[in-house]
């Protein structure tokens, strides 16, 4: 516990000190935001203001596993394969995104191609499990990924989420290795440190490199781990806000344009109910927390 509080700490440090370079390279670089015309006007002040902050924190977490790996220590495969392969995916989104406008990677290409990246981190991460979990395993990293993308539409949101996803899963259930814990505490001190500069008022926005880097490596953990089926209680507010954007749209379709929500995620619903963007995000971490402890109990009650 020592080694990993030491981990998460020096890594929020270095992430803190490096963030204002960073955010005034992504400023140069012309990365600002591109907010869709459908969110409300509190959002469309947002635009211009620089993403891609993740390439940092997900850059942090892999030098972190290559450390723990030289070091001797085993397990941070899986999660590096999932922040570099699910941040290969969101970098060419991000990008495509500044070149196009907010559409970004078509749908009919993005998820095939997140299931085809999806499959060699499932793959990896299943280690010596059976492999008729495989097809889970691909679902559920994909899945995980769309889910945090999804999430992260307020400041702070995702990146607290994020962390109490991340750090329950190696700390609270059981079978995290050494080098799948460097991993993990080299990602929550840097997101941690992102944190700062990402709560209301956003000062960078991670993008899809960071969100759909967080979600493939948060379900390769849990894989590796053997704690596939609890990856949904350990997301808990990851899967309701993708659930919500599953219903309204169903609902829209089927209905012939009525909603079940003012907007999705449901995030928005509440924004639009005048909850400030600061209480959405504190309300949802407690859920998120709740999530993360009711894990650790079942967790607890079948090991």
């Amino acid at each position: 516990m020592i080694l990993d509080a030491v981990t998460f700490a020096v890594s929020c440090a270095v992430a803190t000190a490096l963030y204002p370079v960073a955010i005034r390279l992504l400023r140069r670089a012309g990365s600002g935001q591109v907010v869709q015309a459908e969110l409300p006007e509190s959002h469309q002040k947002k635009a211009g203001t620089p993403t891609g902050g993740g390439i940092l924190f997900v850059a942090l977490a892999l030098v972190g596993g290559a450390v723990a790996t030289l070091a001797g220590h085993t397990g941070a495969l899986p999660a590096l394969a999932g922040l570099a392969l699910g941040g290969v995916i969101g970098f060419v989104d991000d990008i495509s995104k500044l070149r196009r406008g907010s559409i970004g990677i078509p749908a009919r290409l993005k998820l095939p191609i997140q299931l085809v990246l999806a499959t060699p981190v499932a793959w990896i991460a299943l280690g010596g499990q059976s492999l008729w979990w495989l097809p889970l395993a691909v679902v559920a990293v994909a899945a995980a990924g769309n889910a945090v993308n999804i999430t992260d539409g307020m400041d702070g949101l995702a990146t607290g989420l994020s962390i109490i996803a991340i750090g329950a899963t190696v700390l609270l259930l059981p079978g995290a290795q050494a080098g799948e814990k460097a991993v993990a505490m080299t990602l929550c001190g840097a997101l941690a440190g992102f944190l700062i500069f990402n709560r209301y008022p956003a000062r960078v926005f991670m993008g899809d490199t960071g969100s759909l880097a967080i979600g493939f490596a948060l379900a390769a953990m849990a894989i590796q781990q053997g704690w596939i089926l609890l990856l949904p209680l350990v997301a808990l507010v990851f899967v309701l806000e993708t659930l919500s954007v599953i219903i309204q749209v169903a609902y829209f379709k089927a209905s012939g344009g009525r909603r079940v929500f003012k907007m999705a995620p449901i995030h928005y619903t509440f924004h639009h109910e005048g909850w400030s963007e600061r209480r959405i995000a504190l309300s949802f971490w407690t859920a998120g927390l709740l999530g993360a402890l009711a894990a650790f109990g079942v967790a607890r009650l079948v090991s």
